[in-house]
């Protein structure tokens, strides 16, 4: 009877925990969702009130600020770069980090040794240490643009991506791959049809992981790729005048619009990261 009491009280402890997390995190998402319908001077004397309607103290402004943010930056522009470096970004790293992975798992030697590691050290690399290096040699290869700057991605993106591919891999028998051989099927068969329908889980684990990563990158944009080709967060910081001036209603309008269609994907897509998580880390 005392063991049950206690683990009741531990799971309530625990949820009491969770709620709190949740709050410290969804706290500053509905502070900039709040502060988007309301005028700019009321957003820095009253930033955590809800916008009114009053009469006599009306904050409430409409959806001028979104209609301001998005004819000033050009939204859809940026929104149209940056759905398209985020989206090939993204498959790209998908496919080539799961071949990878697959041949580094299956084919053992030093090469392949070589290779897993390099690419499992390059995740503890800070992106500051190289990122002069990287911008020149973007320039020098002509990459500096909406195309070449997926590669560059790619490149970044592939060790996480070939490390958590890898653990999940190594969970699948080699029995079933063996039958689809006897059956005749070629490698790339075995990979596409065999490998690929078994990656689902962890891959939209990585997809998830990378989209929210690409999606909200400003450095390694303005770097490469400047502001010739702005995406949103290199655009919203153009809501930024001289001498320090911030229209904060249009800023947080757009960083609303910004930050929605990623939690909509993580939303739609959140029952399959525990998984992958789990899944990738079998036998790891």
């Amino acid at each position: 009877m005392s063991s049950s009491l206690e683990n009741t009280t531990s799971k309530r402890i625990i949820f009491f925990l969770l709620v709190l997390v949740s709050i410290y995190v969804l706290f500053p998402i509905l502070v900039v969702f709040m502060n988007s319908f309301k005028g700019r001077l009321f957003i820095s004397t009253e930033p955590f009130k809800l916008p009114t309607t009053n009469p006599e103290n009306p904050t409430f402004v409409g959806f001028s600020n979104y209609v301001t943010g998005i004819t000033k930056i050009k939204f859809f522009s940026a929104f149209g770069y940056s759905l398209w470096i985020t989206t090939a970004s993204v498959a790209g790293i998908l496919l080539i980090s799961s071949m990878l992975a697959w041949f580094i798992t299956r084919v053992k030697n030093k090469v392949t040794d070589i290779v897993y590691y390099t690419l499992v050290f390059s995740m503890i690399v800070p992106f500051q240490m190289v990122m002069f290096t990287m911008s020149k040699m973007a320039n020098i290869l002509h990459l500096d643009n909406p195309i070449g700057i997926i590669l560059v991605y790619i490149g970044f993106g592939a060790g996480m991506a070939t490390f958590m591919f890898a653990g999940f891999i190594k969970s699948i028998p080699l029995s079933m791959e063996e039958a689809a051989m006897i059956d005749g099927a070629t490698p790339p068969q075995i990979f596409f049809m065999v490998i690929v329908p078994m990656l689902k889980s962890i891959g939209i684990t990585i997809a998830i992981l990378e989209i929210m990563w690409v999606w909200n990158d400003y450095l390694l944009p303005y770097l490469t790729i400047g502001t010739d080709y702005k995406t949103i967060p290199i655009a919203i910081q153009y809501l930024r005048g001289g001498y320090g001036a911030v229209d904060m209603g249009a800023m947080m309008a757009m960083l609303v619009l910004a930050m929605l269609p990623v939690i909509v994907f993580y939303l739609s897509c959140q029952k399959y990261i525990i998984k992958g998580v789990l899944a990738g880390a079998v036998k790891g």
